[in-house]
């Protein structure tokens, strides 16, 4: 079936009814070769194509309609500039339906906006743009006056030897652009290649790291600003309280003999613990001398057998 509705589609399928002495598969269907695009060629009109040669203003909504889009334009015979037709271009404007006539100009090589629309006038800057200004008519004109090409001539190499380095840099960048592509592809693959190993060592050491996302790799600025935050005393007298009380418990967890109920002896070993943790942070901070902390202790413990 699907080859069948291809066959169908290109205008290739043959029906059983058809015979050769009928003639071509558009007259035995009564349709012309081109189908839609012909339904006004009784008028002169066929539907093409039509590809904007310039930005211009739309005439109904004033948007703007780049060059290069495209429309479905009917395209008709409207003149002659000698032996070469003028041909004429309608179309609608998607914004707001707009019809746009544009029109040939074989006299100047031009597209000319006949209605519906304007043309977009862009100027630029010929120095920042590094072009030249080309003469004008009037100029073309006179230079064929070869008095008019005398009195000029002192001014135009003036300017030649002013523009030759920028063509001389322009043609040089055009040498070296094309002329080994080669060592351009080498050099574009080297640089890749090595983009894709750097991308693929910062994933694994993000990987290593149990993260799921890339980290890029870290500057000066960034150990600068690393160095420059300061940990707040609260943090600090905490994580030493922590440390202190880590330290000062017992490695050993046996029964203790003593006949304390559980309950007790818990509330005990927590204050001892707290008192020891404090001392022991004191003493990191030098508040307290090592001979108090001890008898502290001591006490501490003889308040506990009791």
């Amino acid at each position: 079936m699907s080859s069948l509705a291809a066959a169908r589609a290109d205008n290739f399928y043959y029906p059983p009814e058809w015979e050769p002495n009928q003639g071509s598969l558009n007259k035995f269907h009564g349709q012309h070769a081109l189908r839609e695009r012909a339904r006004k060629l009784d008028q002169g009109i066929l539907i093409i194509r039509f590809e904007m040669p310039f930005n211009i203003w739309c005439g109904g909504c004033n948007s703007m309609i780049a060059k290069g889009v495209r429309f479905n334009a009917e395209k008709k015979q409207v003149g002659n500039y000698y032996s070469t037709k003028i041909w004429s271009f309608t179309m609608k404007s998607a914004c707001c339906k707009q019809e746009i006539v544009i029109q040939t100009d074989p006299k100047n090589c031009e597209y000319v906006i006949i209605s519906g629309a304007q043309k977009k006038t862009e100027d630029f800057d010929i120095e920042d743009a590094e072009t030249f200004e080309l003469p004008a008519d009037e100029e073309k004109g006179k230079l064929a006056d070869p008095f008019y090409r005398l009195e000029h001539q002192e001014e135009d190499l003036k300017k030649k030897k002013e523009a030759e380095p920028v063509i001389v840099r322009l043609q040089r960048q055009s040498d070296a652009r094309h002329s080994d592509d080669y060592s351009l592809n080498k050099t574009l693959r080297a640089q890749l290649r090595g983009q894709k190993k750097r991308v693929a060592q910062e994933e694994n050491a993000s990987k290593k790291r149990g993260l799921g996302i890339r980290l890029l790799p870290a500057t000066e600025q960034d150990s600068a600003t690393a160095k420059s935050v300061k940990c707040p005393a609260k943090f600090e007298r905490n994580r030493k309280d922590k440390r202190a009380l880590i330290n000062s418990e017992s490695i050993f967890s046996g029964v203790s003999s003593y006949s304390i109920s559980d309950k007790r002896k818990q509330e005990l070993e927590s204050k001892r613990r707290k008192i020891c943790a404090t001392s022991a942070s004191n003493l990191l901070a030098g508040r307290v001398k090592p001979s108090s902390w001890s008898q502290s202790s001591t006490k501490q413990k003889g308040t506990m057998r009791r």
